[in-house]
């Protein structure tokens, strides 16, 4: 009997080199593989109804019309919108791009560290007004604790940097697990109201869903102590935005940095826009600009691959309960 042919769809923009590399790690997995590379906004209900395997985000509503798939690859690390009853196909194995981002969104987190303890968001405001004019004190990485909520790939490769600065890094996760040297301190949630006055800086690496939603709320942060910083790069809905907006307005939190929003794209005339203490980026500390980064997704793609076709296991399987990375 001939072997059936596999149909990989692959919607991320590869070169001629990343075709090679992915024919190269299907050959080694021992199947006969079909590609199709199409850009993810010209994919078609047709094309996801063929596909065995699907490499590169596509929207819930589409991938619902794939009925064949065994396996959805993301380029993201963020998974909950997939993880919703009736998205997937039974039995479809999703994995995710954690490994890929840390590189680039750490960067960023420290890009905006300094931005927040600097007050350079406040001087760049004073210089489109042509103001000469201090912002008053500041406060140093070195010897500042750092809590940071979600100690993956994201979250660790920051904690990691932050400590090298000379931090005192505290670390929250999901689950109990041995202490990186990185981290003078580690926690699970149920521990966060007692670690959230001890912040002189919190930063925020969580996936969505249902754990999650609004977990900064009112209350928790008026819980960090009056004149700290927030970072939240994670999901947007992470965060009560009404909530932020008025311990920013009113001086609470010294500033916070947000690459996340709830909704996104920001409306524009959310109040938001309007604080002068807090720095917005348009959901960009990961994607692809950073050239590195999709490099690591295509290794990570390319391991995956190879590993499906000759029935392996994959890495960076998603769990469906909770959105995390298993």
């Amino acid at each position: 009997m001939a072997e059936v042919k596999k149909n990989i769809l692959v919607t991320i923009p590869v070169t001629e080199e990343h075709k090679e590399y992915l024919k190269e790690m299907a050959s080694e997995g021992g199947a006969l593989c079909s590609f199709r590379y199409i850009p993810g906004k010209q994919v078609s209900e047709e094309d996801v109804r063929e596909a065995n395997a699907i490499i590169g985000n596509l929207s819930p509503e589409l991938i619902q019309k794939a009925e064949a798939l065994e396996w959805f690859q993301l380029n993201s690390a963020g998974a909950d919108q997939y993880t919703k009853p009736g998205v997937l196909p039974e039995k479809t194995i999703l994995t995710n791009a954690t490994g890929a981002y840390g590189l680039a969104v750490s960067e960023h987190m420290i890009a905006m560290t300094f931005d927040l303890i600097r007050r350079f968001n406040q001087y760049h405001r004073n210089q489109s007004i042509h103001q000469w004019k201090s912002m008053g004190n500041i406060i140093s990485v070195e010897g500042s604790t750092i809590l940071t909520l979600g100690i993956g790939d994201i979250g660790g490769d920051f904690a990691r940097k932050m400590k090298a600065l000379g931090a005192y890094t505290i670390g929250v996760r999901r689950t109990d697990r041995e202490k990186p040297e990185y981290l003078d301190e580690q926690y699970t949630m149920d521990k966060l109201d007692e670690l959230l006055p001890r912040a002189d800086i919190v930063a925020m690496v969580l996936p969505g869903g249902p754990a999650t939603n609004h977990l900064m709320d009112e209350r928790r942060l008026h819980l960090i102590k009056p004149g700290s910083y927030l970072i939240n790069v994670g999901r947007g809905n992470a965060i009560d935005p009404k909530a932020l907006y008025d311990v920013l307005k009113e001086g609470y939190l010294n500033a916070a940095a947000i690459d996340v929003t709830e909704p996104e794209p920001l409306p524009e005339n959310d109040p938001l826009w309007e604080l002068g203490n807090l720095v917005i980026t348009p959901h960009v500390a990961g994607n692809f600009f950073l050239p590195e980064t999709f490099e690591r997704i295509i290794r990570i793609a390319g391991s995956n691959l190879k590993a499906w076709c000759s029935g392996e296991p994959l890495k960076n399987v998603v769990d469906f309960t909770t959105g995390y990375r298993k």
